[in-house]
Parts: C-alpha cells; sequence; structure tokens
C-alpha cells in the first residue's frame, strides 16, 4: 500500500514539473553569449548576443535551484518575480582571478537555458572564493526580439556511440573532435566511444548508462594535433586549445567556448567532452562548461573520467602538491561548494552521513582500511585545512580504480537531477 501511495505521488509530481515547464517554457533554447572580464577587484559581465536552438536538451523539472553552487549561476525570472529557472557553472575566468593577476583579461562564458515563452529577468552572476558575487548583470529577454539569432540550420554531422533507453528525461553529452583532420573522422569516433565506455565503466554511472547519450560530432581541424606551447607548436585546431594553461604544463583548456557551442547547435546535448588528439599528457574539467582530455596519451582513459568528474559532477581535485598554482585556492573559513572536499565549516552537509559510527575527524591515514569513507586532510590543492572523503580517489590518482563512496554518491546525486523529478 505504501508502495502504491509513493508511487502515485511520482505520478503527480511528474505530471506537476511537466506543467510547471511548458507553461514557462518552449521545447527550445536560449542562449546567451557572455563575456567575462577585468581584473580581480574589478570584475564585469557583458552580454555579447542571444540565440535560439531548436531544441531543449536540459532538464525539465527541478528547475528553481541548481543542485550544487558554482563558481556563478544564471536565474530566470517572470517579470513578477517568480523563479523560473536557474543553473550554476563555473569558468576558466574564476581560476584567473584566484591566481591574483593585475592584468585585464577576459572569457567567453555561453548558458543555456530553456526558451521562455513570455518576455523575463535574466540574472547572471559570478562568485569569489568566498561566494559573494564578483560580478552581476540583469537583463530582460523578450522571445520576439528580431535580435535573437535563430540557430535552425541542419547540426553538423554526429554519431551516437551510445544511447540512452530510459523512459524518461536523457543526459545528452556531446564529445567534439579536437585536432583531428577531416580524415581522421573515424578515428575520433572511436576514441569517442573509447571515452564513452570509460566513464559508464565507472559506478555510479554504470547503474545510469541508460540514462545518458554520448554523441560524438564531427569537428574537423586544419591541423593534426594540439598546441603545445613548451615545445613552441601553435597549431590551426577546431576550438584552439593549448597545454601550458597558466604555465601549469599538463593543464589542457580552450578559450573558444562560443564555437564549441555553435559546433552542438541542434544537437540534444548539455554537456561537454572535447578530445584533443596528442600524445601529450593533459586535461581540463570545468564545471557546467567542459571536459578536454588528450586522446593519444596511455592515461586517456582514467584522465577522460576525472575531468568528467569536473565538468558534469561538480567534483573537486582532492590532489595536493607543495606549491601548486591553485594552492589557497579555498578559504578555510568558508565551506567549499563541490561535494567532495570540506574545510569542516559545514561538514554536516557533505558526507558526514557515509560516516560509520566512531570514525575520527580527522581520519588518519594509517586507519584508511577500517574507514573507507573518511576525513583525510589533503585536497583541493591543499595540504593543510582541507579534507577529502577518501584516501584514494578517481578524483586523486589515475591508479585509483573507482570514485569513492562521497563522489560516487555525488555523482548519483545529479543523474537523479537531470532525469527524475525530486522532493
Amino acid at each position: 500500500m505504501r508502495i502504491a501511495i509513493a508511487y502515485a505521488a511520482l505520478l503527480a509530481a511528474a505530471s506537476s514539473w511537466a506543467a510547471d515547464f511548458s507553461q514557462a517554457f518552449t521545447d527550445s533554447t536560449l542562449r546567451i553569449d557572455y563575456v567575462l572580464s577585468g581584473t580581480p577587484g574589478d570584475v564585469s559581465i557583458g552580454l555579447r548576443g542571444l540565440s535560439r536552438h531548436a531544441h531543449w536538451a536540459g532538464r525539465k523539472h527541478n528547475l528553481e535551484k541548481p543542485l550544487y553552487a558554482g563558481n556563478g549561476d544564471i536565474t530566470v525570472t517572470s517579470l513578477d518575480g517568480d523563479t523560473l529557472y536557474a543553473q550554476s557553472f563555473s569558468s576558466l575566468f574564476n581560476e584567473w582571478l584566484d591566481l591574483g593577476l593585475d592584468v585585464p583579461s577576459s572569457a567567453e562564458c555561453p548558458l543555456l537555458v530553456p526558451m521562455p515563452r513570455e518576455k523575463v529577468k535574466v540574472t547572471a552572476r559570478l562568485l569569489d572564493k568566498r561566494h559573494l558575487p564578483a560580478a552581476s548583470i540583469e537583463h530582460i529577454v523578450d522571445p520576439a526580439d528580431i535580435l535573437i539569432r535563430r540557430r535552425d540550420q541542419k547540426p553538423l554531422t554526429h554519431t551516437y556511440v551510445h544511447r540512452a533507453t530510459y523512459d524518461g528525461p536523457h543526459i545528452g553529452v556531446a564529445i567534439l573532435a579536437e585536432g583531428y583532420a577531416a580524415d581522421e573522422m573515424e578515428a575520433f569516433v572511436s576514441d569517442a566511444s573509447a571515452a564513452s565506455e570509460a566513464i559508464l565503466s565507472h559506478s555510479p554511472f554504470d547503474r545510469y548508462a541508460d540514462r545518458i547519450d554520448f554523441i560524438a560530432v564531427h569537428t574537423p581541424s586544419e591541423q593534426s594535433g594540439v598546441s603545445v606551447p613548451n615545445d613552441g607548436d601553435w597549431l590551426d585546431t577546431a576550438f584552439g586549445s593549448h597545454f601550458s594553461t597558466f604555465y601549469s604544463d599538463r593543464y589542457l583548456t580552450s578559450p573558444a567556448l562560443f564555437k564549441m557551442y555553435d559546433a552542438v547547435a541542434n544537437i540534444p546535448a548539455q554537456h561537454l567532452i572535447i578530445l584533443a588528439n596528442t600524445p601529450e599528457y593533459g586535461g581540463g574539467g570545468i564545471f557546467n562548461a567542459y571536459t578536454l582530455t588528450a586522446s593519444k596519451h596511455a592515461a586517456f582513459h582514467p584522465v577522460v573520467v576525472h575531468e568528467f568528474g569536473h565538468s558534469f559532477g561538480g567534483l573537486a581535485d582532492e590532489y595536493f602538491y607543495t606549491g601548486d598554482t591553485f594552492d589557497n585556492t579555498y578559504p578555510l573559513d568558508i565551506e567549499p561548494w563541490e561535494p567532495n572536499i570540506t574545510t569542516l565549516t559545514d561538514f554536516a552537509s557533505k558526507w558526514e552521513g557515509l560516516l560509520k559510527a566512531g570514525t575520527p575527524i580527522p581520519t588518519p591515514a594509517d586507519s584508511a582500511a577500517a574507514y573507507p569513507a573518511g576525513v583525510y586532510e589533503g585536497g583541493g590543492y591543499s595540504a593543510r585545512g582541507v579534507y577529502r572523503p577518501a584516501l584514494n580517489c578517481r578524483m586523486r590518482t589515475n591508479d585509483s580504480p573507482a570514485f569513492c563512496p562521497a563522489c560516487t554518491e555525488a555523482l548519483a546525486r545529479i543523474i537523479r537531477f537531470y532525469t527524475e523529478p525530486l522532493d
């Protein structure tokens, strides 16, 4: 009887969220292109332009609040002030701000929201490391605006390397080619298939494989390979990616987010993986922006899974090095928004429920066998004051065979957030 009542409540909830979405939005995408610019003490957000994609591939439920805070957010409200949709994100620009450089810089920041039926107010914010607004912009969007560019063109050639079968919303992941020449598309599709298989071999993705589409999008480059500044190699590639971001040799990123989102116009995906055709070691992952991974290195499989943990799941790095470029990223009196690290400022909001009775906090490293889920010091690039959930994890090393219990639960939670109506 309880099961029947619970099932009826779930159906009612599903009906409710579908109706709410359809009342406020159409089944199409409003892409808003922003430019983030300035210095750490003087940041601004500028509007570059608006465009409309033919379909909406994002969530149609759990609309009013993102699951994780990110380093920025975008909120759509009615002119009466009701929140219709909210999403969080991070940007490479946040990391540049963390470095404290005085030289002005800028970054592309395309954000996707469902296309409203009527005029709405859109607010985008960039947050600092203390979770306070560093910059914001508010503007009215009229869906009838003639300057909203319609991107109704035929989508680029694409190949499904894994299809979802779930009888409900799917999570669309587009995999883009970077540094693959036109005659290397067959190799790219093979690499894209390998990337999807690597991700789906890890829990919890294996349990939810029926909810995720992986789509290889053919984006050939003029030259084969990727730019390696240390070697003096600068190549003409689809998204201009390069190593040595912020002079960190292994950090592989791209500045060309507008081109990335052009490439996936009218392809049912909102999460991006870019495969770089290079044997150099490295990668990068930015929450709700993209994963970028070297596909010809021996560590391709663990690295693409790790970076997808960042971009899809909002997971933090759990490693730390003395003198790391990003040491002191996390103020020790602020609880990080990422679900898999803590400063113990608000540990109750993290993985406390996974600890077995009697787990010491902090947890000594030599007792890891007794406490698979614990509170181990060192993480988020800092050796002291930041704690991680396990001695080892896919978010710490390439040698770890799996995500730790806290990361696994956080990833499962965000998969459910995108594919189920939650209370």
